[in-house]
């Protein structure tokens, strides 16, 4: 994820991966959330919250529009959980948070903690259903699971060839989009468990994206294609980065939202950039670069989480800052 290229090496390594040497738009303004960085991170639906896993203190739960700390969210009292993933329900009732191996529900009303489980394997990724009621889990055995987060248990077990990095579920939790280590993005129906569309990358997929209106989804690999593609056929819309062109800019893509009319994608790369794209013509209408603690260092700022604020949009670097982008 570190991006070692100076402006000098972007210019003669031609044939090299190009992670970060073009630039954007700055940041309107700039909050620490984690003093030494961040594990994991995540936005609500509508950017009232942000959940972060920081190196320093575990869990916590914030609010964007005040950029105050609401809750401190520990697995276990008296240590600091390392929070390798977090998600809400779409309705911003609940969110919940993983370690490697447990999961706990919270309550955003009062930030007390409704359920507790073990996962059946390591947790690579997840998302919640509405009211909170069941987690989409892509776990490191080869599955994706639809489990029950307030009574506990497996309903659906979706399989897979490879390790499951990447997971998204649409609003209504009828629709389950995942990525595996095998390079297979799959939309899957989740009362039936059968696949609905299988989309094969050149690379693992690190992000999925369903939009609201559950036609459109988003698929990207490392250092690979990125896709807009339709949830009715499954084929191909737009290529937002493309390995084709040996000389271009090859992305990799950590974060990716819809906007709620799904005319709209944010997207949020590993070497600190963000892009705001029409999703009808596949266009790029704006790009954005984080803040960086030092600006002129070595290492880069993966982008966790992106979301669609009241005329500001947001982005949260893995350094631990949140960054308000207009």
């Amino acid at each position: 994820m570190n991006n070692r290229l100076g402006a000098f090496g972007c210019a003669l390594v031609a044939t090299a991966v190009l992670t970060g040497c073009s630039g954007g738009d700055k940041p309107t303004k700039h909050v620490e959330y984690a003093l030494q960085g961040a594990y994991s991170a995540s936005i609500s639906p509508s950017a009232r919250y942000a959940a972060i896993g920081s190196f320093n203190h575990g869990g916590s739960l914030w609010s964007l529009a005040d950029h105050e700390r609401l809750y401190n969210w520990n697995h276990r009292a008296g240590d600091y959980s390392l929070i390798a993933a977090s998600a809400f329900s779409p309705d911003e009732l609940y969110a919940a948070t993983a370690n490697q191996q447990d999961l706990v529900l919270w309550n955003l009303s009062n930030g007390q903690p409704e359920g507790f489980w073990s996962s059946p394997a390591e947790i690579l990724a997840m998302d919640l259903s509405p009211n909170g009621n069941y987690a989409l889990l892509g776990l490191a055995d080869h599955t994706a699971v639809y489990f029950d987060v307030k009574r506990g248990g497996v309903m659906q077990t979706f399989r897979h060839n490879a390790r499951v990095k990447s997971v998204d579920l649409s609003e209504d939790a009828l629709l389950a989009l995942t990525g595996d280590d095998e390079y297979n993005a799959q939309l899957w129906d989740v009362q039936s468990n059968k696949v609905i569309h299988s989309l094969k990358l050149g690379n693992i997929v690190d992000t999925v994206a369903l939009s609201p209106s559950k036609q459109l989804a988003f698929s990207s690999g490392s250092l690979d294609r990125a896709l807009i593609w339709s949830t009715q056929d499954g084929e191909v819309l737009h290529t937002l980065s493309d390995n084709r062109d040996l000389f271009g800019r090859r992305l990799s893509f950590l974060s990716a939202r819809f906007s709620a009319d799904s005319s709209r994608l944010l997207t949020g790369t590993a070497s600190g950039s963000v892009q705001l794209w029409d999703t009808g013509s596949g266009t790029m209408l704006r790009s954005w670069e984080v803040h960086k603690r030092d600006p002129y260092g070595p290492t880069s700022t993966g982008v966790y989480s992106v979301g669609f604020g009241n005329g500001v949009y947001y982005a949260i670097g893995s350094n631990g800052i949140i960054n308000e982008l207009k």
